[in-house]
């Protein structure tokens, strides 16, 4: 599952989990992230997303496997690993009494880095907080608190950031402030990795996508590869008449009724050789069934999640 011949920013090896209770949370992963890339995982509540990221920031430990950060083995070589990594966590935790400034000043002293103003400085300006430097967080909104705790991941400079649903919950100014940051961020070759439940983000941000579905990775892949090879199109027929049904002689077609009976939608593999449209339209003719206009849309990444968690067992 490699994306390049290079060496990989982060690179999983046969990763399991099973918590005490004897739940499997992972099942035998395998990943390379390439330096610079957007990854987006998605899989549904549950399935193992959170899990395999804190495993990679040395938050949970794996039952089975190998995880290295830059060549840093996780377990081996820990101070390493995670001072090149940033956080941002789905949970608002912060410190309600301090400031924003001192927490985020105070985070990056934590990795051991040396105090640097002007940094704190770009990162709270980047995140429209400088205005707000000197409140405490407990007067912040929820929003404002989210955009803290990307300041402090970003504190100390880290070349891999986690974003684990970093957008749920938040109003639309911020998710189109995050999603500015994380281009510019990736500009300056940061590697980026973010879970969401916002699939079009994930459409419309990612290099690749993976998806995961009950501890299993089920699929990698480019999103540009991902949308051609799984992508299909639907074609909408608006009748002139409306049906009551299909008719029997239509039933090889796969057609669904639509719209009280006005429309015929038709889905088809763009990609085949043979896609029965003019097939279709031969025995739409011939059961004397006329249309007045025709459309055709291409499915979206989130069809196609949807399509592949449906077919796990």
């Amino acid at each position: 599952m490699s994306a390049t011949t290079a060496t990989p920013d982060i690179a999983i090896r046969d990763l399991s989990k099973t918590y005490a209770t004897g739940r499997g949370a992972l099942k035998s992963v395998n990943l390379d992230i390439a330096h610079g890339e957007i990854f987006a995982l998605l899989g549904p509540n549950g399935a193992g997303k959170t899990t395999l990221i804190s495993i990679i920031c040395g938050i949970v430990t794996p039952t089975t496997g190998k995880v290295t950060v830059k060549g840093h083995d996780i377990i081996r070589d820990y101070r390493a690993a995670r001072s090149l990594i940033g956080l941002v966590p789905q949970e608002l935790t912060t410190d309600a009494f301090e400031t924003v400034w001192n927490t985020v000043s105070f985070s990056r002293g934590l990795f051991g880095k040396a105090p640097n103003p002007a940094h704190i400085e770009k990162v709270l300006r980047q995140l429209s907080l400088w205005d707000r430097r000197d409140s405490r967080l407990m007067t912040l909104s929820g929003g404002m608190k989210r955009r803290v705790l990307i300041a402090k991941a970003l504190s100390h400079e880290p070349e891999i950031l986690f974003l684990d649903e970093p957008t749920a919950g938040v109003d639309v100014t911020l998710r189109k402030d995050m999603w500015r940051l994380v281009r510019e961020l990736r500009e300056e070759g940061v590697t980026i990795i973010l879970t969401t439940h916002y699939i079009e983000e994930a459409e419309d941000m990612a290099d690749r996508v993976g998806v995961i579905a009950k501890g299993e990775l089920i699929l990698v892949e480019e999103k540009t590869q991902l949308m051609q090879k799984l992508g299909r199109k639907v074609l909408t027929l608006q009748l002139r008449e409306p049906l009551a049904a299909i008719p029997e002689s239509l039933a090889g077609h796969g057609l669904e009724l639509m719209t009280e009976g006005r429309e015929l939608r038709f889905t088809y593999d763009a990609k085949a050789g043979r896609t029965g449209i003019a097939r279709l339209i031969e025995d739409l003719k011939t059961a004397g069934i006329v249309f007045s206009d025709l459309s055709t849309s291409q499915s979206s990444l989130e069809d196609i999640f949807v399509d592949l968690v449906k077919e796990q067992p």
